[in-house]
C-alpha cells in the first residue's frame, strides 16, 4: 500500500512527459530506474538540437537498417559489407549469437572470414528452440555455396554459458553430417560471460587457439 502511495505521489510531483521518458529509458536493457532518471534530466538540460538529433538517429536506424539476407547481420545494404567483400576468406564461417559479437571479433584482427548470426541461442526455459534461430540458413550456406568457394571450416563462437554451450552442441551435431570441419573458440573466455564484453587480446587468443569439436 505504501509503495502504491509513493508511486502516485511521484507521478504527481513529476510532469507526465518527464515520467514517460523515464519509463521509456527504463525499458532499455541494462538501464535501471536511477540511470533512466539521470538520462531523462540530462536530456532536459541539453539543447533542443541534441534531443532532435537523438530522435532522428533512432528513427533512422528503424527506417534504414535491415538484416543481411546472407548472414543476418544488421546492415544498410543487402548483402552486408562483409558478405560482399572479396577480401574476406570465403572458406570460413564464424557463427555468433548476435551482431555485437561480430564487432567484438573483428576488432581482434585475427579473423578474416565470413560470419553467420543466429539471432539468439537455444534456451527452452525462454521458449527459444532451434527453429527460432537462423540455423537452417547456416546449414544451407554450408551445403550449397552456389558456385562460390566451398566452406572448409565453421567456427562456433557462442557465449560460454548454458544456452551458448547447448547451441554449440546442437550445431556440432547438425554440421557433423555435412563433413565440414567444426571448431570452437579456445578456453580463456570467462564462463557465463558474453562475447561482446571480452577484450581484444582474450578474443584473439581464443580465435587462434580454437579447437576441433
Amino acid at each position: 500500500h505504501n509503495r502504491k502511495v509513493r508511486k502516485r505521489m511521484s507521478a504527481t510531483i513529476t510532469p507526465r512527459p518527464v515520467q514517460k521518458l523515464i519509463e521509456e529509458f527504463g525499458r532499455l536493457p541494462g538501464i535501471g530506474p536511477k540511470t533512466a532518471s539521470r538520462l531523462t534530466f540530462h536530456m532536459l538540460r541539453s539543447p533542443r538540437e541534441q534531443a532532435i538529433a537523438l530522435a532522428e538517429a533512432i528513427l533512422d536506424v528503424k527506417d534504414r537498417v535491415t538484416l543481411c539476407s546472407v548472414c543476418f547481420n544488421t546492415t544498410e545494404a543487402d548483402p552486408c559489407g562483409i558478405c560482399a567483400s572479396h577480401d574476406r576468406d570465403r572458406e570460413q564461417i564464424c557463427v555468433v549469437q548476435e551482431p555485437l559479437d561480430i564487432l567484438a571479433l573483428d576488432r581482434t584482427g585475427e579473423y578474416k572470414g565470413l560470419y553467420h548470426v543466429l539471432r539468439g541461442a537455444i534456451s527452452p526455459l525462454d521458449g527459444i528452440g532451434p527453429d527460432k534461430l537462423r540455423i537452417k540458413e547456416l546449414l544451407a550456406r554450408v551445403e550449397n555455396r552456389r558456385g562460390d568457394a566451398p566452406v572448409g571450416e565453421v567456427i562456433l563462437a557462442m557465449n560460454n554459458d548454458i544456452p551458448g554451450n547447448a547451441t554449440a552442441m546442437y550445431l556440432w551435431r547438425e554440421l557433423a553430417r555435412t563433413g565440414v570441419r567444426v571448431t570452437r573458440l579456445a578456453s580463456g573466455l570467462p564462463v557465463g560471460g558474453d562475447l561482446e564484453y571480452a577484450d581484444e587480446v582474450t578474443l584473439g587468443r581464443a580465435l587462434s587457439g580454437r579447437r576441433e569439436l
